[in-house]
């Protein structure tokens, strides 16, 4: 993105910016997931890994994007938390035929620089390990007090939720009782909350983000694919099968599929056609 971009360009980026936010605080859903699927994760990867060398060069590419981020964790999350709250099944619906539909792109995008046998291993690994450790912490249910130490826990999984596509902070929060008065104390402003989620999140980003970015210039094919095999198993495991308990609701849990994959494509086709370097 140049400073020249246009206003559309402009509230593109901030819309795709909203949803990431969202994405971050709903129940089952990556953030980091959908920076992949919107074409951002890898410029925020080298960001995070590099402010002060990439802040000319990243800062006006990624402004809109994290001032989405921020209205959609703070305020949209707000509003469409109460959709998911009384139409549950169809809001998840909705963003696993957005996730669905835009994995054609990110397939094409990780093949940008080549694609052999490791590639596939690489993918397979992922989408079992992710499988894996997603349906583990479905079955091992432990409660615990929250406090400031497991705040900074809290922080932590957030972060990693974006550097990590896949893994959703709430899937990581929820079997520890930590999601509902970490998202709780978010949304009332609680500084004995957000201050050790705040410091979290910022030691997570400073450990982590040097090293993911540094996978992906020296194995970007392998790592690329391998982020592939985490949304695919995230995006699976946050189907309400449950839901699917009649004709009508089924049709309309699959109409909400198909909802999410068309504004996907669509989204997808925009961006190609309105591309911003």
């Amino acid at each position: 993105m140049k400073l020249g971009m246009t206003p559309l360009q402009f509230a593109l980026k901030m819309l795709q910016g909203a949803l990431i936010g969202l994405g971050a605080v709903l129940p089952g859903i990556s953030g980091g997931v959908l920076c992949v699927v919107f074409g951002v994760y890898t410029v925020i990867m080298e960001f995070l890994a590099n402010p002060f060398k990439h802040f000319k060069t990243h800062i006006m590419r990624l402004l809109p994007v994290f001032l989405g981020v921020v209205i959609g964790f703070l305020g949209v999350a707000n509003i469409l938390s109460f959709f998911l709250d009384k139409f549950p099944s169809q809001s998840v619906c909705l963003f696993i035929g957005l996730i669905g539909g835009m994995l054609p792109s990110l397939f094409e995008e990780a093949g940008q620089k080549g694609r052999g046998k490791s590639s596939y291993v690489s993918l397979a690994v992922a989408l079992a390990l992710t499988f894996a450790l997603l349906i583990s912490l479905r079955v091992f249910s432990v409660q615990i007090a929250p406090n400031f130490v497991w705040y900074l826990f809290c922080g932590f999984c957030l972060a990693l939720s974006i550097i990590a596509p896949g893994m959703s902070f709430s899937t990581l929060l929820m079997p520890l009782g930590l999601y509902e008065p970490f998202v709780a104390g978010i949304g009332h402003m609680d500084f004995a909350i957000l201050i050790p989620g705040g410091i979290g999140a910022l030691l997570t980003v400073i450990l982590f983000a040097k090293a993911v970015d540094m996978l992906f210039n020296k194995h970007y094919p392998q790592a690329f694919h391998a982020i592939i095999g985490i949304v695919i198993a995230a995006t699976v495991m946050i189907i309400p099968i449950g839901s699917f308990t009649g004709i009508g609701i089924s049709i309309i849990n699959l109409v909400c599929i198909a909802v999410g994959i068309v504004a996907a494509l669509a989204l997808d086709k925009f961006n190609k056609k309105h591309a911003v370097d």
